[in-house]
C-alpha cells in the first residue's frame, strides 16, 4: 500500500492535484447544508481547506500557488464578462443613486480600516485582510495579496497572513450584516414603496395612449422619432377600432389610440407626447398579447447568427419590411427597449408580434437555431485571459508615489471581462457562452482558488482565533462589517428617502455578501433586493478589487 501513500504525502503534481479535489469535493458537500434555510455555500470550500493546514496536510508550494492564482483569474475574468453589458447601464435612473450609495459604504469601510491600523496596532496587511473577511470579498483578497507581493516580492508570510485574517473576518462580515438586515427591518421595513411585487428586473414599461396633442397630428413615426430626444417603440396603433402594427410611414392622427413601450423614467414625457395615459395595466404577467389581434401572434425568437453580434437592430429594417414588431429585448433576464440604436449580441430573446408567416422570416434572418447558443466561444475566453493579465502587468505612474502600480492579476482581468462583455459584439467579438456555461467557470475557478487560500492559511488559523490576537481581530472585522452598512443604510433611508427592499439590496450587493441577500430576500414580499443587488454589485466589485491595491500602495 505504499502508492496509496506516495500519492496524498510524496508532493508531486498528482498529489497537489489529488489533495485540492478532495478540500472541494468536502467543501462542496458541506454546502448543502443549511440552517434556517441559510448557507455559507461554497466559502465551505475556503473552510475546509483550512481545517486541511490546520492538520498538516501540505502541497507543493508553487504547485499551491498556480492553481491558486489561476482559479482567481479564470474566476474574476468570467464575473467580469458576465456583468459586463449591465455595468454602464447600472448608473442610468436609479442605479446612479445606489451606486453611489454603495460607493459610500466602500469609502466608509475603507476610512474606518485605515483608521484602526494606528489605534489596535495591526498591521495595514492584516487589517486589509479583516476588511476583505468583513466584506466577504475573496477576489479583493487576491488583488491586496498581489499589491504586497508586488512591493515585497518574498513577502509570502505577509500575503499568507492577509488571508488568514480574511478567514478570521469572513463570519463576522456574513452575521454582522445580517444583523444590519434585521435591525434596518425593524426600523424601516414598514415603510415600503407600493411597486408591484412582480416587476423584476425590467428596463420596460408599457402602455397605452390616447392621442390628443395637436402637434404631433399627422407626423409620420419615422418624423415622431426624429424629433424626439427619447427612446420607445410603439408597438400598435388602434385607428377606428381597427388594430395594426405600424410601421415607420404610419401617420398619427387625433383621436388614435397607440400602445407605446418605453423606460419608466420617460412615461412623464410620453404622456405630455401623445396625452392622456389609458389606465389599464399592460405590465402584468398573465396579458394575453394575442388577443389584441386574431390574426397576430407574439413569439420569442433567439440571435444565434454570428454575423449579426453587434448590429444595430434598426439597420436590419426589419419591421418595413416584414410588417413585424419587435416590442422587447431579453439578455441576460434584463429586458431591454428594441430601439433602433441598440446592438444585438449572441443569445439576445426578441419578443416579435407579427402574422405568423411574417415571425418565421425573421426567424430565419436571426437564426433562433437553440442548438447553436450550447457551444462555447473558447477563444474569447483565453484571448480576454491572455490581455487581462497583460493589462494587469502595465506599470501605471502616480504623481507622488515613488514606484509604479499595477492592475496584478485581479484588475486586469475584471476589466478586460467587463470591456468584452460591455462592448465586445460592436467589433464583432462572439463573447457569448450561456448563462450555465458561465456559472461553471467562475464557480470552477472560485473553489480552486478557495481552496488554495483555505490550505495556505489553515497551519495557523486555530492558533491565532484562541489568542487576544484572535479576539481583537473578531471585533474589528465585526466592526468593519457592521458601522459602515448601519450607517449609510441609515442615512438612505431617514434622510434620502431610499425604499427598504431597494436599500437592504444595494447595502449586500456592496458587502458581496450573497448570504445575506438571501435573509434579506424573506423580508420582503419582492424581488426589489435581488434586483438592487445586481444594479451595484458590478461596480462594486470592481472598486473593491482597485481600491485595496491603491490603499496597499499609497499607505504601505
Amino acid at each position: 500500500m505504499d502508492w496509496l501513500r506516495e500519492i496524498f504525502v510524496e508532493q508531486t503534481f498528482i498529489q497537489a492535484i489529488l489533495v485540492l479535489s478532495i478540500i472541494c469535493a468536502v467543501g462542496l458537500m458541506l454546502a448543502k447544508v443549511q440552517v434556517k434555510g441559510i448557507s455559507l455555500g461554497v466559502t465551505f470550500v475556503f473552510f475546509t481547506g483550512i481545517l486541511a493546514g490546520h492538520f498538516g496536510v501540505k502541497v507543493n508550494p508553487q504547485m499551491l500557488l498556480f492553481a491558486q492564482n489561476f482559479g482567481l483569474v479564470l474566476f474574476i475574468y468570467s464575473l467580469g464578462v458576465q456583468v459586463g453589458p449591465g455595468f454602464f447601464s447600472s448608473f442610468k435612473q436609479g442605479g446612479v443613486k445606489l451606486n453611489v450609495l454603495a460607493t459610500s459604504v466602500l469609502v466608509a469601510g475603507s476610512a474606518m480600516a485605515l483608521l484602526l491600523v494606528p489605534l489596535t496596532g495591526i498591521s495595514l496587511p492584516d487589517m486589509m485582510g479583516l476588511l476583505c473577511g468583513a466584506v466577504t470579498n475573496t477576489p479583493m483578497l487576491g488583488a491586496g495579496q498581489q499589491a504586497l507581493l508586488q512591493m515585497e516580492p518574498g513577502n509570502a508570510a505577509g500575503a499568507n497572513n492577509m488571508a488568514l485574517a480574511c478567514a478570521v473576518g469572513y463570519p463576522m462580515g456574513v452575521m454582522g450584516v445580517m444583523l444590519c438586515v434585521m435591525v434596518l427591518n425593524a426600523i424601516f421595513g414598514k415603510r415600503r414603496a407600493g411597486r408591484h411585487a412582480d416587476d423584476g428586473p425590467k428596463n420596460t414599461f408599457v402602455s397605452e395612449y390616447h392621442v390628443s396633442n395637436p402637434a404631433i397630428c399627422g407626423m409620420s413615426i419615422r418624423e415622431l422619432m426624429q424629433h424626439s430626444t427619447h427612446k420607445f417603440v410603439i408597438s400598435r396603433v388602434w385607428k377606428d377600432g381597427k388594430v395594426s402594427i405600424p410601421t415607420s410611414e404610419t401617420v398619427i392622427d387625433r383621436g388614435d389610440h397607440v400602445l407605446v413601450i418605453s423606460e419608466p423614467s420617460d412615461i412623464e414625457f410620453i404622456k405630455t407626447l401623445f396625452g392622456e395615459m389609458d389606465k389599464k395595466d399592460w405590465n402584468k404577467k398573465d396579458i394575453d398579447w394575442n388577443s389584441i389581434d386574431s390574426q397576430l401572434v407574439s413569439r420569442h425568437i433567439l440571435v444565434t447568427k454570428p454575423n449579426l453580434d453587434g448590429v444595430k437592430l434598426g439597420s436590419l429594417r426589419l419591421r418595413n419590411n416584414y410588417g413585424i414588431n419587435i416590442t422587447r429585448i431579453n439578455r441576460a433576464g434584463i429586458d431591454l427597449l428594441a430601439s433602433p440604436g441598440l446592438r444585438l449580441q449572441m443569445g439576445d430573446k426578441l419578443t416579435i408580434v407579427g402574422e405568423t408567416r411574417a415571425i418565421d422570416n425573421v426567424a430565419t434572418i436571426l437564426g433562433n437555431q437553440e442548438k447553436q447558443l450550447n457551444t462555447p466561444n473558447l477563444f474569447a475566453i483565453f484571448l480576454g485571459l491572455a490581455i487581462g493579465l497583460v493589462v494587469g502587468s502595465i506599470p501605471l505612474m502616480i504623481p507622488g508615489m515613488s514606484m509604479p502600480i499595477k492592475l496584478g492579476i485581479a484588475g486586469g482581468p475584471i476589466i478586460v471581462g467587463i470591456l468584452f462583455g460591455a462592448f465586445g459584439p460592436r467589433f464583432h467579438l462572439s463573447i457569448y457562452t450561456t448563462r450555465s456555461a458561465n456559472l461553471m467557470l467562475r464557480q470552477l475557478g472560485l473553489v480552486i482558488y478557495l481552496a488554495g487560500l483555505g490550505l495556505g492559511a489553515g497551519e495557523r488559523f486555530f492558533e491565532t482565533i484562541f489568542r487576544t490576537e484572535g479576539l481583537i481581530w473578531l471585533g474589528v472585522s465585526f466592526a468593519l462589517a457592521v458601522v459602515p452598512v448601519l450607517l449609510v443604510g441609515f442615512i438612505a433611508s431617514k434622510w434620502l428617502k431610499t425604499d427598504y427592499a431597494d436599500n437592504v439590496g444595494m447595502l449586500c450587493g456592496s458587502m458581496a455578501n450573497p448570504i445575506a441577500l438571501n435573509y434579506a430576500n424573506t423580508t420582503t414580499d419582492s424581488d426589489e433586493p435581488a434586483v438592487a443587488y445586481a444594479t451595484v454589485y458590478p461596480f462594486s466589485i470592481f472598486l473593491r478589487v482597485i481600491s485595496i491595491q491603491l490603499i496597499i500602495l499609497l499607505f504601505s
